[in-house]
Order: structure tokens, then sequence, then C-alpha cells
């Protein structure tokens, strides 16, 4: 197994204790379990950046990686998503449009590669995934800036959650329209 393959299965070890630490914290424990949610999701994060880096430097792409990558990232994003449903931090809107982007993109990405074709992930791809990430570690900061003593008004927490998650999901579903416009062509019968 090469470096790079390492680093996703590393990804993919680190979801279950996100997703632990997240389901411990709360406002009546210790902000150690937020202060370990957001450390792990932002390894996560900058994993995803490593082992693409390693994979494209030491000519490291396989199949594997193909396919474990991206679904390291979706599962990552969707397991913050799930508990921040859950938590009522997020709108359980947010969450469904994201995975239904995210299914239609991989189905379309999967008939393509059936017809032979490739399909390249595309600047709004990109955008999409960054706003995800960035809007998901501000939602898990949040109670450690109240921890550390940055008093931020309930009602800001509340909008700040709100604004962030309603962009999240209109950036997903401006990139989900995006590819499929952009290959509507490939996804045709003939």
């Amino acid at each position: 197994m090469t470096l790079a393959n390492k680093i996703t299965v590393f990804r993919l070890i680190l979801i279950p204790f996100f997703m632990a630490f997240c389901l411990i914290s709360g406002p009546d424990k210790s902000v150690v379990w937020d202060i370990l949610a957001f450390v792990t999701f932002g390894l996560a994060t900058i994993s995803d950046k490593l082992d693409g880096y390693v994979a494209k430097k030491y000519n490291q792409i396989t199949d594997f990686g193909k396919i474990m990558d991206p679904l390291a990232d979706k599962l990552l994003v969707f397991a913050a998503l799930a508990i921040f449903t859950g938590r009522n931090d997020i709108h359980s809107v947010i969450l469904w449009i994201i995975i239904a982007r995210e299914l239609a993109i991989t189905s379309m990405r999967v008939i393509c590669a059936g017809k032979g074709t490739i399909v390249a992930a595309a600047f709004s791809g990109k955008m999409k995934t960054v706003v995800q990430l960035i809007a998901i570690l501000i939602i898990l900061a949040l109670p450690i800036f109240t921890a550390l003593g940055l008093q931020i008004p309930e009602g800001a927490v509340y909008w700040i959650k709100t604004v962030l998650s309603w962009l999240m999901a209109a950036v997903t579903l401006w990139s989900g329209l995006d590819y499929l416009i952009a290959n509507r062509s490939l996804m045709s019968t003939k």
C-alpha cells in the first residue's frame, strides 16, 4: 500500500473518533471534547490535502486512491453534518441537499466512466469542498471560543450556524448543477 493510500486510510480511521468526540461533547461537558473534535476534523482535512500532494508528487495515484479518497472526504463531511443535524446546529434539509448532490454526481461519474470518460474535478467542486470544510470547522470552533472567554451572544451563534449551513447548501447546489450541465452530453443515451 502506498503512502498516499495509508494517509487516506488514516483519514477513514479518524472519522469514528471525530464522531465519538462530537457525541461526547456538549454544553455541560468539558471543552476538551470540543477541542478533540475540532482537532480530529482538522487533521482529517489536512490529511486530504497531504494524500493528494503525496500521490501526485511521488506518482502514487492508484485505483484504490481514486475511489477511497473522495469517499473518505464525503464520509467525513456527512458525519459532521449528521451530528450537526442531530444537535440542531443545522437544518436537516441541508444534510439532504448535500447527500443528494454527492449521490447524483457520483452516479454521473460512474455512468461516464462506464462510457470511458473520466469527469475531472471542476472549480465549483473544489469551491464546494473548501466552503464545506471551513464552515464545519467554524461551527466546531464556536463552543471552544465561548469556553476560552470569547463571549458570542447566543443569537449570533444561531445566525453564524444558519448562514454557514445555508451557504454550504447553496454552494453545493451550484456545484451539482454545474457538473450536471457541463456533462449533460455525456449522460445522453445515444
